[in-house]
């Protein structure tokens, strides 16, 4: 059986915020403080919709965006991770969950060649339209009350596990690798053998940190393995793969 490895990519493959970044491509690389201000608690995805409309009137062009976006560096040893999970593609999947969306993270992998590592992106769409500005939409809906309204990273996860097993597909371990407070609802899909990464000195870890406290909490039933480099997370990957 295969193995499974889950990204999160905002800080985990990427070491900044992809959403943020983007800001760099205006002139003065900043946001005025009304856009920025119009920001709702678990909005994010209709403020970044904003964000590219203002960044369109600023007359940035969609080149312009992509080479800014093509400039975010990678968190150290995730390309070699990437790399050797693109060599190993027989006995590894890889997908990534993320809030960012699809232009950018596939202008990214792209630009750093490593997009054979990965075989579905499961994150916002998103579109140039006429104009040249990009339109972001959600990923999905769902009736989680703990997530962001336009992507809970659990139900992606158990539509996926649910479809792979339609086709006979079952993964002998799960790796989820990720950092932030929304990586914690798809830790329940995880089972006993399976490894949970949470990123260290980040809020995952601190999560994590605090059900591990609980007495007879049974959303935590993977093993927890803190990494600051995609070296950690393959060492530890190499690890399961070989035994």
């Amino acid at each position: 059986m295969k193995t499974l490895v889950v990204f999160d990519f905002d800080h985990t493959v990427v070491d900044d915020n992809s959403d943020t970044w983007v800001i760099r491509c205006l002139p003065d690389q900043a946001l005025p403080d009304s856009l920025k201000n119009s920001y709702r608690k678990g909005h994010w995805t209709e403020y970044m919709g904003r964000v590219m409309s203002y960044i369109r009137d600023q007359e940035v062009s969609p080149d312009r965006v992509r080479r800014v976006m093509e400039s975010i560096p990678f968190t150290a040893g995730m390309t070699e991770l990437l790399a050797f999970i693109s060599e190993h593609k027989s006995t590894i999947d890889c997908i990534v969950i993320s809030d960012s969306n699809t232009i950018f993270i596939n202008w990214i992998l792209h630009a750093a060649g490593v997009q054979s590592a990965v075989d579905q992106v499961f994150t916002n769409p998103a579109k140039f339209n006429e104009h040249g500005c990009m339109e972001v939409q959600c990923c999905h809906t769902h009736d989680c009350a703990r997530c962001p309204v336009n992507l809970c990273k659990k139900k992606v996860l158990e539509v996926y596990l649910s479809e792979g097993a339609k086709g006979g597909v079952e993964y002998q371990q799960m790796f989820y690798v990720g950092d932030g407070g929304n990586d914690l609802c798809p830790i329940s899909c995880l089972r006993g053998q399976d490894v949970v990464m949470p990123r260290k000195g980040y809020s995952l870890e601190k999560l994590l940190a605090k059900l591990e406290g609980q007495e007879g909490n049974a959303s935590l039933r993977a093993k927890v393995i803190a990494w600051s480099s995609g070296t950690e997370i393959l060492e530890e990957l190499k690890a399961s793969i070989h035994s």
